[in-house]
């Protein structure tokens, strides 16, 4: 079974990285519209789209601050993290076959609380900037490693 490894926040150190990847499909879209309630047009509807400035349908901003927040609660700082806040400027849109690539880097630390800053980018395959940002997240106060729990498989109808 796969395991999670979170770092402690005594062994964060200024500058240090994680990425997180997924890539954006139709399915996804459909998805995020079922779990959010965001039934957009532009993010469903190819034909309302197409009349849009992005000309075909986009995925949702808020897809790209869930992988921020799945980058940190698997990579940096990891499992036992507690997300506090998030500031995020989408700039370009997500399309349908981008792979959006999170990138944490470790900005400020703050020890009384164990409290980590960290630059947020997410950059589609190309390098093309998507978003970017600043999250503050409590640091868990050990390094440590739990099992990945498993998904249940979910299909559209």
């Amino acid at each position: 079974m796969p395991q999670l490894i979170s770092t402690g926040f005594n062994e964060l150190v200024l500058g240090q990285q994680a990425q997180f990847e997924r890539r954006l499909n139709a399915e996804t879209i459909h998805l995020f519209a079922v779990v959010s309630g965001d039934v957009n047009p532009v993010h469903l509807d190819a034909e309302y789209a197409a009349e849009t400035v992005f000309g075909e349908p986009i995925g949702h901003g808020m897809w790209l601050g869930a992988l921020v927040s799945a980058a940190i609660a698997t990579q940096l700082p990891g499992p036992g993290s507690v997300y506090r806040a998030q500031q995020l400027q989408f700039k370009q849109p997500v399309k349908v076959g981008d792979t959006a690539v999170v990138t944490l880097t470790v900005k400020e630390l703050k020890a009384r609380i164990r409290l980590v800053v960290l630059d947020c980018e997410v950059h589609n395959q190309d390098g093309k900037l998507l978003a970017r940002g600043e999250a503050d997240v409590i640091a868990p106060a050990e390094s440590g490693a739990v099992a990945a729990p498993e998904l249940p498989k979910v299909q559209l109808l």
